[in-house]
């Protein structure tokens, strides 16, 4: 059975005393709750910060890129093996913000997903489309294509062990969400696109939800059968709307 998995992306946002106290929210706010499985993806300036904050709780760290290389004359990429070293465990690549703002490509994404397979990190495969290819019916056709250039590159049990969120750009940070039926459809399609390659793997895949998830719309998004947590911005940034968001998952996975 697969366990729900939320993920807090907190993007370009923080400082110390925010790592601090942020975390030290999260850590009285889920100390009593299990069935889900909470990480958090501070901007690299503070990974190793919130590391040490972390110490003896239930939250695993994350990170929100990764570079392609380990070592070498690379000025100011992020190599896996340093994100491993300080204790980073889960990885978002092929994120909207990189692939439109760096023009990051699903070619590019994929051999960041290798690196990070290589290093025994855990990729977060952010895959989604925008609000004109989702008005021309091509959601399907985008993530299949996104998802592909993993599958045919490494094949389908590179997938095992990993995660994928499907984030629908149009939702990313508007206040607009897809609604649960229309998050399940496409969550389903995904599943089904990678059965065609293998179904262990594809019925084993943690796929989150994200896109302005908050306390309101979790529970309902969670209780879909192919939705499996979410990845969460801004509510992120808030010890007890990221808290309440997870409790959602943890309650709706038990039922």
């Amino acid at each position: 059975m697969r366990h729900p998995l939320v993920m807090g992306n907190w993007k370009l946002n923080g400082s110390k005393q925010m790592v601090n106290e942020l975390i030290a929210g999260l850590r009285k706010e889920l100390s009593t709750v299990d069935g889900c499985d909470v990480a958090i993806a501070p901007p690299l300036m503070y990974v190793e910060l919130a590391d040490r904050y972390i110490g003896g709780s239930h939250i695993h760290l994350g990170a929100q890129d990764v570079g392609l290389h380990r070592s070498g004359a690379y000025t100011g990429e992020i190599s896996p093996t340093m994100l491993k070293d300080v204790g980073a465990e889960y990885i978002i690549i092929g994120h909207s913000e990189r692939r439109t703002y760096h023009g990051e490509t699903d070619e590019l994404i994929a051999e960041k997903f290798a690196v990070l397979k290589e290093e025994g990190l855990i990729p977060v495969l952010c895959i989604g489309e925008t609000e004109a290819e989702n008005e021309a019916g091509q959601t399907e056709e985008v993530v299949a294509r996104q998802i592909d250039a993993v599958l045919k590159t490494m094949g389908a049990k590179a997938l095992e062990g990993a995660v994928i969120a499907y984030e629908p750009v149009w939702a990313i940070g508007t206040g607009k969400s897809a609604t649960p039926a229309q998050a399940q459809a496409v969550h389903k399609f995904i599943r089904d696109h990678i059965a065609k390659a293998d179904a262990q793997v594809a019925a084993g895949i943690i796929i989150q939800y994200g896109g302005s998830v908050n306390a309101a719309n979790a529970a309902e998004l969670f209780g879909q059968p192919d939705i499996d947590g979410a990845l969460v911005g801004g509510a992120s940034l808030k010890a007890d709307a990221f808290a309440a968001i997870v409790k959602a998952a943890a309650t709706a996975k038990k039922a």
